[in-house]
């Protein structure tokens, strides 16, 4: 059986790197490589549904938009595809961080071919959660500690590219207030409001308002 994949990879060497991988696993169709988490959810987008990945692998530093930020707007809007974490880092934070968001396995970029072809099947037709070793010990250990990994999960960071004044808007738009109620409360026009909310739209890749406050109450950013 053949399955769709997907990589989100800022560093040329490391695109290459996975490619070489791929290029050994004849059960694997990669449809498109992303530069970073944006275009990675634009790629999306663009896809016909049968075309779609089961399972995107997933950098998480990388400009624009970094991993977690992108696997939690793609569980929003694509809840069936699977993000499978491949970086370097092995943090607390960052495992939990990728957790929450939705990542369904976490795997170091060292993994041989053979790993991450298995981590594929074992996503798709089983329901796994693929880790590398480093990692599992390592979610262990903070499982074991318990209260670490609950305030690490309460509560998700706003994507950085939202600016101070974006945030505001949107903190006021989860509230339901209209564009003219938050114009009057933060002293500027209808007009500036609605310039701002397509922005936000756009840097969150939503097309309604309906959306941004579910994802907002998703990802509990207030």
């Amino acid at each position: 059986m053949h399955y769709n994949i997907a990589l989100a990879e800022d560093k040329a060497i490391n695109r290459n790197t996975f490619l070489q991988k791929m290029s050994q696993l004849g059960h694997l169709n990669l449809v498109f490589v992303a530069p970073n988490g944006s275009d990675c959810i634009d790629a999306l987008r663009t896809l016909a549904v049968a075309r779609l990945p089961q399972v995107v692998f997933m950098d998480l530093e990388m400009p624009i938009m970094g991993g977690i930020e992108a696997i939690a707007m793609g569980k929003m809007l694509y809840p069936h595809i699977h993000f499978i974490v491949l970086t370097v880092f092995d943090d607390d934070e960052k495992i939990f961080e990728a957790i929450k968001a939705g990542a369904t396995g976490y795997l170091m970029k060292h993994e041989p071919a053979e790993v991450l072809g298995e981590a594929v099947v074992d996503v798709v037709e089983f329901g796994g959660a693929p880790m590398s070793p480093a990692i599992a010990r390592k979610a262990l250990q903070l499982i074991s500690q318990g209260g670490k990994a609950a305030s690490v999960a309460n509560k998700a960071a706003l994507p950085q590219l939202i600016t101070h004044r974006e945030e505001e808007i949107l903190k006021l738009m989860v509230n339901g207030w209209d564009a003219k109620r938050i114009g009057d409360a933060l002293d500027i026009s209808v007009h500036t409001v609605r310039k701002h909310t397509a922005n936000i739209y756009e840097k969150l890749h939503v097309q309604s308002k309906a959306e941004i406050i579910s994802m907002a109450h998703h990802q509990r950013w207030f």
